[in-house]
């Protein structure tokens, strides 16, 4: 089966070269420190305090599923899903792989949106923190798969001095090491990237060896709240949801409905 994050990668490599012509990153260091000013809201913190830990997403496409919600706007869904009780949000911002835009954040900002934000996207280099940081982001997130234990350290580092937290997103035991770079929450994507191959049992398995004290997340194919009130007695704080969400007529109302199953 073809390695669907190995294409997605080589892809992101290409997009942010091309992003960079267009706007150097010195300009765009530039108009961050000049326009950037406060602290974003601190998702770590905003899980630890919440009794469900939902951090509902915005996706509106998939490499694996196509579309799930084309016509979903930015401007609507992450403002329904505050809400109705979201404790974060997640919004996807990779374009030809998932129909995001950086501008989403920044338009779920203007919508009145006031949680914690993940910038959901494949970031391999330090120009897209800048990005990040300038849509409005709270948080990114570094998946271990896409990166080298020092390049994900350098990017975490250069993360916090930017005001983000980090959500490090790891699949396997031997990624478990990727957590010395020092991140801010502990995701386990119950997803394979490579085949898109799904599993909750993932999360239960790889969760009981990250440090007792981690903020723990656990990302993708959750669809029920007994899985999530299993997973909270495992000790898990977040638990990324989107497209159960996405695919309801009503994402905001179904979220409502989830939270108030759990």
């Amino acid at each position: 089966m073809k390695d669907i994050l190995e294409e997605i990668v080589a892809w992101k490599r290409r997009e942010v070269e091309q992003l960079k012509r267009e706007q150097p990153e010195a300009g765009l260091r530039a108009l961050v420190e000049r326009t950037c000013t406060g602290q974003p809201p601190s998702m770590s913190l905003a899980l630890r305090r919440s009794p469900t830990g939902i951090i509902a997403e915005f996706k509106r496409k998939s490499p694996s599923k196509g579309w799930i919600r084309e016509d979903g706007r930015a401007e609507d869904i992450p403002a329904d899903y505050q809400k109705n009780g979201a404790a974060a949000l997640s919004i996807l911002t990779d374009n030809r792989f998932f129909g995001g835009e950086d501008s989403f954040i920044a338009a779920a900002r203007r919508s009145g949106v006031t949680l914690p934000v993940l910038y959901k996207n494949f970031v391999i280099d330090e120009y897209q923190l800048f990005r990040a940081r300038l849509c409005g982001a709270s948080a990114v997130l570094l998946i271990a798969a896409c990166l080298s234990k020092s390049r994900c350290a350098a990017l975490a580092r250069a993360a916090h001095s930017l005001g983000l937290e980090v959500l490090l997103e790891m699949h396997s035991e031997p990624e478990l090491e990727y957590t010395a770079a020092g991140p801010d929450m502990c995701g386990i994507n119950n997803r394979n990237l490579g085949t898109f191959v799904t599993d909750t049992a993932t999360s239960f398995r790889l969760g009981r060896l990250l440090p007792a004290d981690s903020v723990k997340v656990s990302e993708s194919g959750i669809s029920s709240p007994e899985t999530v009130r299993r997973l909270r007695s495992a000790g898990f704080s977040g638990f990324l949801i989107g497209e159960h969400f996405m695919k309801a007529d009503s994402p905001g109302m179904e979220l409502n409905k989830f939270i108030s199953a759990i």
